[in-house]
């Protein structure tokens, strides 16, 4: 299978030389980048969140990794620090001790007393010279050894602030795609508003429908108007006019007639009162 794809592969690179002579490669090039320009561009946003929320998941381990070689040279330098402390203080005492051998060699004298035994002053000069060499010996180491915690406690505090960093990242990360998963959601619902389709002859049906019950009513307004719309009330504003009889003013004025003008008085109220029943 290997074979064959061998064979394919070399074929695909012939023909290209054979077409597109020495910008073959050029060609090859561009086009595998276009094909997966255009496969990654068919990917859904739904995979690449996941394949996000994956990525920053896979940074534990390393975080992880992290604190425990912070805690190792935590511990180295505090074991280093001490083992120097304990060896200063025993630089310390070897001083002393050596200034106190030679401040009895520079006596003169020739026998010397320590801790209960006696000890010639050739013994006393050797003692002092092996204490000397040692000493300088263990200086030295110590100096090395200072040289060594300097730099550790340099490394431990570059590997404190790169994990600090780290977990500051992985947390502005996964408040980015906290935001950015609601973000999806909200596009996500939009585009589920947006496919929902609306029947707009229904909507046009029911505005047409108010329209013309508004129209209606309208029109029965302006039918009312048009009548007055006074009926049922009391006709206060009817006034019955009366006819003006020259004869009898005549008449009453002079005192003449008075028995005739009565009885025509009385048919004038009839007919008054008579006129108000019909009007009602």
């Amino acid at each position: 299978m290997f074979k064959k794809a061998f064979i394919g592969s070399l074929a695909v690179v012939t023909a290209s030389t054979f077409f597109f002579g020495r910008d073959a490669l050029s060609y090859l090039t561009t086009g595998a980048s276009s094909l997966r320009e255009a496969v990654r561009s068919e990917v859904p946003i739904e995979f690449e969140m996941e394949r996000a929320k994956q990525e920053v998941a896979e940074l534990v381990p390393a975080i992880h990794k992290s604190l425990k070689i912070v805690a190792e040279q935590q511990v180295s330098v505090e074991n280093l620090r001490t083992n120097i402390d304990q060896k200063t203080a025993a630089l310390e005492e070897q001083e002393e001790a050596i200034l106190a051998l030679n401040e009895d060699l520079k006596s003169g004298d020739t026998q010397f007393v320590y801790a209960g035994h006696s000890y010639t002053s050739n013994e006393v000069q050797r003692d002092l010279t092996e204490r000397f060499n040692r000493f300088k010996t263990a200086e030295a180491t110590l100096k090395d050894q200072q040289t060594i915690l300097t730099a550790k406690e340099k490394a431990l505090e570059q590997h404190r602030n790169t994990l600090e960093d780290m977990l500051s990242q992985k947390k502005t990360l996964e408040v980015e795609l906290e935001r950015l998963m609601a973000r999806m959601q909200m596009i996500n619902a939009r585009k589920q508003i947006s496919s929902v389709s609306v029947d707009d002859s229904q909507l046009a049906r029911a505005k047409a429908l108010i329209s013309e019950i508004d129209q209606k009513l309208d029109v029965e307004a302006k039918l009312l108007d048009a009548e007055g719309n006074f009926l049922g009330l009391i006709p206060v504003e009817t006034k019955t006019e009366e006819s003006v009889d020259i004869a009898f003013q005549v008449d009453s004025y002079f005192g003449s007639g008075s028995d005739a003008r009565s009885a025509e008085l009385d048919a004038i109220d009839a007919k008054i009162v008579s006129l108000d029943e019909q009007a009602e």
